[in-house]
Order: C-alpha cells, then sequence, then structure tokens
C-alpha cells in the first residue's frame, strides 16, 4: 500500500514567544492506542531547553482535517537554575491527537527561528518526528519510538572535552542508531552505534548547536499489518529498510575557556556510586511516590545545584556539605494518565564554572509495584550468590525467572531460589561509580513469545556487589578473566577456570598482576582449563576455541584454533588431563593489520560421561548437523569464557643458547619461569622494569646475533667463491695434463 503521511504542523507563536531564543528540544511518544472506532490516539511529549525564560515557543495544530480530535495541555516549567543565574531551565507540554487509520505513518513536524547565536552560524530549527502504524507481528501492537532527552544546558571547558553519552532506549527492545540531521559541528564525530558524542580534534569555544536523528530497526525479521489488510516484510536491522520510527533531538553545548585541571572530581564534578548508571531502567507506579537519589563530588569547587530534565511536576530537593560533596533527590507521583509512559530522565551536577557528565535513565510507569521479594546476596573476590526467600514473594512461577543472561537458569528448593555467577558471566554489568566499582545483575520474569496474555505476576529483582577502589578487585576483574561461573537447573551451579601457564607441566600459572600477558610470534602458548561442579561425575568438553584481536567473541574477525571439537590449527597440541581438565598449547600468532593482541575465547560444556549421546561422547564432529540434541542427554548448554590478552612485543631471532631460553623465539620454545627481582624498598614494584630489562636484554642479544649473522654470511661468500676459484684452477690443470699426456 502506499504510505499516506499525516502532517502535524507546529506552529509558532506571535508575539513574546518568537523573540525568544531556541536552545534545542525533545519529543517523546507514548505507545500509539488503536481506538474502536477505527483511529490511533497519539500521545506526545514535547520538552523545550531555554536559558531565563522557558515559555514554549510552538502551538500544535492537526494538518488537512485528518484528525477527529485534538487535545493540548498546558505548558509548565519543569526546571530551572535556582541560584539566581539564568543559565538554564526547561518546559514539558504534552499532546493528543486521534488520527484516522487509513494511513500507514504519521509525521510530526515544526520549524522556526531563532537557534541561540552560535559558532555554526545556525539561524533555522526544525523538529521532526515520524512513526510508522503498523502492527507488528512480534509485539502484536504498534512501533514504540526510542525515548530520548537531554539537560537544558551542556557546557564543557575546551580543553577537557572526552565524550557526551546520547540517551537512546527502545521500549520494544529494538536496535537504535543515532546520525546528524544535518552537518554536524566542525570536529565532533557521533557514533551510530553507541550513540556518544566525542571530539577528532580541536573545538571551538563558544555555543555549538546538534541536531541528531535517533531511528530504531527490528532485531528480528518481522511483519508489519496495517488496518486496510495489507503487509510489509522487515528484515532484522536492515540497514535497506527504512525504519520503523525517526525522532529529532536537537540541543546546544556551550564550550568554555579552558581550566588548570581536568581530573573528573578535581574541579568537574564527579558522580559517586550511590548515583544510578547512564542508561538505567527504573520503575515507577501510578499514583506512588516515586524518588531518584544522585549524589556528586568536586574536590576544588563547590557544587552549587544540579540540572534535570524530567516529567511535569517533579520535585527537587539540593543539599550540599564542606567537603565538596552534594546530593540531590527527585521526587515525582505518576498519574493514571502516565501509564506504560517511558519517562527520560537527564541531569548534572553544577559548579559555577562548569558541570559533570550527563547521566540519564528511563522511568517505566506501571499499574502496581513490581515484586521484589526478600533476597539475600553473598559478595566474595570473583563470584556473587543470591537466594530468594520464596515466603516473600507468594504466587510467583519459578519457573518463568531468568537472569541479564538467560544461559544462565536458576536452581530452588523448599524455602529459596539461588543463583551464583562470576562478574564476567551471566550478564553481569560492571559499572564505575566514582569511588566505587559495582557489579550487578537482574532476576527478571518472562513471557513465552507466543503468547498474547499473562496471569503471572511481573518480577524485577536486581542485585549487586560493590567494592571501593581502593582494593584489588577491580585490577584483578579488569585483567585477568580467569573465573567463570554458572547455574543450571539440572546442573546446578559449576564453574570453569581458565588460565595460562609458564611451561607444559600446567603447574605454574601466569599470575594476574602479569596481563596482558607479552609473547612472541611462534611461541608455544600453554593454556588449560579446568571445570568443578556440585555434581560429583562429570565431564569437560571443549567444543571450539577461536582467536580474536578484542576480547569480542562475536567479533567477525576471528580465527578458529578448535572447531566443532576438532584441532583446525596445525600448531595445536593437547596434552594428557584427568575427565574434568583440558591443556593445549598453540605457537603465538597475531592478525595482520594494526593489531597487537590477541583474546582466545573457547566454548565449553560438562556432561555426564556415562551417556552415549551426550555432546562429549560425541567428539570431532567434521559434518556439525549430525549433532544430537542436547534433550536427548544430561549435558550444560555451551558457555564462552575467554582469556588475554596476549601482547606481542617483536618479533622472533635466533638467539643464545642461553638467552633463547628466556625470550623464547623457537616454534617449540616455552614461556619461562622467570622471576623479577625482588623491589628495592621504597618503589612499587620491579615487575615493571624486570619486564623492560628483559626486553631491553632481549634487544641486545638479537642485536649482536643479527651482526654476528652477517658477519658469518659475507665470510662464508668469500669462502665459497675462493673454493669455486681453486677448484676451476684444478680442473684446468687435469684438463692440460690430459691433453699433454694424449
Amino acid at each position: 500500500m502506499e504510505a499516506g503521511v499525516v502532517l502535524l504542523l507546529l506552529f509558532p507563536l506571535l508575539g513574546i514567544g518568537s523573540t525568544l531564543s531556541f536552545y534545542g528540544d525533545s519529543i517523546s511518544f507514548m505507545a500509539p492506542e488503536k481506538e474502536m472506532g477505527g483511529t490511533f490516539k497519539v500521545t506526545f511529549y514535547h520538552r523545550q531547553n531555554g536559558k531565563s525564560n522557558c515559555q514554549d515557543q510552538s502551538s500544535f495544530s492537526c494538518d488537512s482535517g485528518v484528525c477527529t480530535g485534538f487535545n493540548e495541555s498546558s505548558v509548565l516549567q519543569t526546571d530551572q537554575d535556582s541560584t539566581g543565574q539564568g543559565r538554564w531551565c526547561q518546559s514539558e507540554g504534552h499532546t493528543t491527537a486521534t488520527i484516522l487509520t487509513n494511513n500507514a505513518s504519521f509525521s510530526l513536524r515544526d520549524s522556526g527561528c531563532c537557534w541561540v547565536s552560535n559558532v555554526e552560524g545556525k539561524t533555522q530549527w526544525t523538529t521532526y518526528a515520524e512513526l510508522d502504524l503498523g502492527t507488528r507481528s512480534d509485539t502484536h501492537t504498534v512501533n514504540s519510538c526510542p525515548v530520548t532527552t537531554t539537560v537544558s544546558s551542556l557546557r564543557v571547558p575546551q580543553n577537557c572535552f572526552s565524550r557526551i553519552r546520547i540517551l537512546a532506549h527502545d521500549p520494544d527492545g529494538d536496535e537504535v542508531k543515532c546520525r546528524f540531521a544535518t552537518s554536524g559541528p566542525r570536529n565532533f564525530t557521533l557514533d551510530e552505534t553507541t550513540c556518544i558524542l566525542t571530539s577528532t580534534g580541536d573545538i571551538e569555544t563558544g555555543i555549538h548547536v546538534f541536531e541528531l536523528m535517533l531511528e530504531d530497526f527490528s532485531t528480528n525479521n518481522i511483519t508489519l499489518t496495517y488496518s486496510d489488510g495489507t503487509s510489509v516484510f522487515r528484515e532484522a536491522s536492515g540497514m535497506n529498510s527504512p525504519p520503523l520510527c525517526k525522532v529529532k533531538l536537537q540541543f546546544s553545548i556551550e564550550v568554555l575557556l579552558p581550566i588548570p585541571n581536568c581530573e573528573a572530581g578535581h574541579v568537574q564534578p564527579i558522580f559517586l556510586y550511590r548515583t544510578p548508571s547512564h542508561g538505567d531502567i527504573l520503575h515507577a507506579t501510578v499514583g506512588q511516590t516515586f524518588q531518584l537519589y544522585a549524589e556528586a563530588e568536586a574536590r576544588h569547587a563547590s557544587i552549587r545545584d544540579f540540572q534535570v530534565s524530567g516529567p511535569q511536576n517533579m520535585t527537587k530537593v539540593f543539599k550540599d556539605d564542606v567537603l565538596g560533596k552534594a546530593e540531590v533527590t527527585l521526587s515525582w507521583t505518576p498519574q493514571l494518565s502516565d501509564l506504560y509512559r517511558y519517562v527520560p530522565v537527564c541531569f548534572t551536577a553544577e559548579t559555577n564554572d562548569t558541570q559533570s557528565e550527563m547521566r540519564c535513565v528511563v522511568v517505566l510507569v506501571t499499574q502496581a509495584s513490581t515484586t521484589q521479594g526478600k533476597a539475600t546476596v553473598h559478595c566474595s573476590t570473583n563470584k556473587m550468590t543470591v537466594a530468594l526467600d520464596k515466603a516473600s514473594m507468594p504466587g510467583i512461577d519459578e519457573n518463568f525467572l531468568k537472569l541479564s543472561d538467560p544461559s544462565c537458569s536458576l536452581t530452588s528448593n523448599s524455602t529459596h531460589i539461588m543463583g551464583a555467577m562470576s562478574f564476567s558471566t551471566c550478564g553481569t554489568k560492571i559499572e564505575d561509580k566514582g569511588d566505587y566499582i559495582i557489579f550487578k545483575n537482574d532476576i527478571n520474569s518472562f513471557e513465552l513469545p507466543n503468547e498474547v496474555i499473562t496471569r503471572r505476576k511481573t518480577v524485577k529483582i536486581g542485585f549487586s556487589c560493590q567494592f571501593p577502589k581502593a582494593i584489588s578487585i577491580s585490577n584483578y576483574y579488569n585483567l585477568h578473566n580467569a573465573d567463570y561461573i554458572f547455574t543450571e537447573s539440572n546442573f546446578g551451579s559449576f564453574g570453569y577456570t581458565f588460565e595460562i601457564f609458564h611451561n607444559s607441566s600446567f603447574t605454574n600459572r601466569v599470575e594476574a598482576s602479569a596481563y596482558p600477558v607479552q609473547v612472541k610470534l611462534l611461541q608455544t602458548i600453554f593454556m588449560g582449563i579446568q571445570a568443578s561442579s556440585e555434581l560429583p561425575n562429570v565431564m569437560l568438553f571443549v567444543e571450539s576455541c577461536k582467536a580474536t584481536p578484542d576480547n569480542n567473541p562475536e567479533n567477525s574477525l576471528s580465527y578458529y584454533i578448535i572447531r566443532n571439537g576438532c584441532v583446525e590449527d596445525e600448531t595445536v597440541a593437547i596434552y594428557p588431563s584427568n575427565q574434568t581438565a583440558f591443556n593445549f598449547g598453540v605457537q603465538a600468532f597475531k592478525f595482520t593489520g594494526n593489531y597487537d593482541q590477541v583474546y582466545i575465547t573457547c566454548s565449553v560444556i560438562l556432561c555426564e560421561p556415562e551417556s552415549p549421546f551426550s555432546r562429549c561422547a560425541q567428539g570431532c564432529l567434521k559434518d556439525p548437523s549430525r549433532r544430537r540434541r542436547r534433550g536427548l542427554s544430561r549435558e550444560t548448554g555451551s558457555h564462552y569464557i575467554t582469556q588475554g590478552p596476549l601482547q606481542f612485543v617483536g618479533q622472533p631471532f635466533p638467539d643464545t643458547a642461553e638467552n633463547s631460553q628466556e625470550v623464547l623465539m623457537e616454534r617449540s620454545g616455552t614461556l619461562p619461569e622467570v622471576s623479577p627481582p625482588p623491589a628495592s624498598p621504597g618503589t612499587k614494584s620491579s615487575g615493571e622494569g624486570w619486564e623492560m630489562r628483559k626486553i631491553f636484554s632481549s634487544n641486545i642479544s638479537t642485536a649482536v646475533f643479527a651482526s654476528a649473522f652477517l658477519v658469518s654470511v659475507v665470510l662464508l661468500g668469500i669462502m665459497a667463491r675462493y673454493y669455486r676459484k681453486n677448484r676451476r684452477a684444478e680442473d684446468r690443470n687435469v684438463l692440460i695434463a690430459s691433453e699433454w699426456e694424449n
């Protein structure tokens, strides 16, 4: 069908509104509703940025008479600078339009003058959004648009600009891509997948204006069905297909004069650990007060206020202390009209001279409180365990609960539902909260894909472990991926350790402090995987191992050394071990191009050893289609474990006998057990210097050998020439003698 388009035209107000400078705006939609009378009801919220005066500059009307109803709310100011300097304000209003269903999509548009005076010299601004009105085959509803906004005034010192994260949340779980709607300001770059704005060079002081377009694409193949019975197919993340929705976001950034110190928390405020993370999804309930708490610190400046972009009637209570810290509590009571609304909330901590990073969250409004339950969390140095009290959650179906990564399931007994995971598995997220590092996961309820209705209660239980940055947990997590812990209903808790070893005895592992492990090409790397389980008799099977240039196992640039249980790289050697261990060696290699690191990711499975139908029993499968279904045997799911990085420090060359044991440049070389000398009193560590001395020693040895090698080649050439010359002389003498005798 031809996609008819309904235009909702926004006509600028005359008078005071037309004289105001434009600082940007955002639009967010509630999910469109299909009415009984064959119409759509579409409600959208419009936030407009300003400075000292936040009068709305737009009025909404429906074009061409295609709207059977049009209801615009009053516009209210939602935030303003409480210090009296008039640096920011923001207003919000919402409009509900009733649209005839004989349209496949509709567009929302406005334009006016004038942008605040800016470096780019832009004057005209345009607000725009476009939504497809087809019913999705996966959600059985009309598509929901990406949710976004910004605070009214963004400002950053010229020498301190690093990044600005743009909120881009999609209620349907679609992939959101961000792009410049018009040409972006000079030396600014926008990452379309992460929606992060960065600088690529020197940026000019003054106000820069930004016009971004956020577009969503389904991550699954879907069909869109329209009111006249026609339908269209949309390929998963198909860039050749039009987006399901377009939403334009406009904002300005003031680039300030440089400051002496750009360290976060020095003059620029830094958020502390009690503050929600950027992109968090929070929950509010109709008729109940929702609160959001944020805390920030600036050790050499005073935090005067928090700037907030939020809904109408959200209140702000600010409190500071004499130690450079300040906090804000935001309170809001959703009304029935807010039910199922995704509300964007952004905030910054403000000083007189600068501000913190911008953080944004999304608040989902529901009818009743999400079931929380009573949970006990135990934190250790490499894992966390959670136990939910069943008595605190009456009527909950434990079979419909999952962790952030659904491949990790939960176990239960008569009183509790339990889960255990390491900090690098099961969807656990790491968050930097300034003075703390936090590992977070969730237990959520879920529905089956073909369910249209459900009578099960919604469950969302977040749990976390937090550690001060002063302790070694953060360094251990970032540099050394060794312990992986999983839980599955049939196998209980089980785990894997993945280590790099010094030699083929597999007894002396490389310490965590030595990561990234420095290696040379052709050096043999010894790696070992060990499984542990609550069950007394299990067998480990390594289904695949592949290399990538980063720690993303899904990277398209990869190289398999083991695949489908079969060795693919000719240098791989598998060493004898027990049934819960897998030890192997492989000669070091690197990816062509500008890559100096390699990560190894293995897919591992645990089986009951007596099962003849298990994946472990099948071994190497040249034809993966012959693999039996998991349901025929008792085995775990396949889990990824990663080790690395291996970092390359130079090209291999033969060396003297003594140094060849140290720098390992033969194909069959080993990672030697070389201990650094003890640190001198008062120094941090001798490890780094020792590594540098090893490399320096290796370089000297290489240079000496190379010189000797060249001299040898020259001498051999001279000797060979001398030999050939003498041999030709002897041959001539023999020939002359023969002729003389004849």
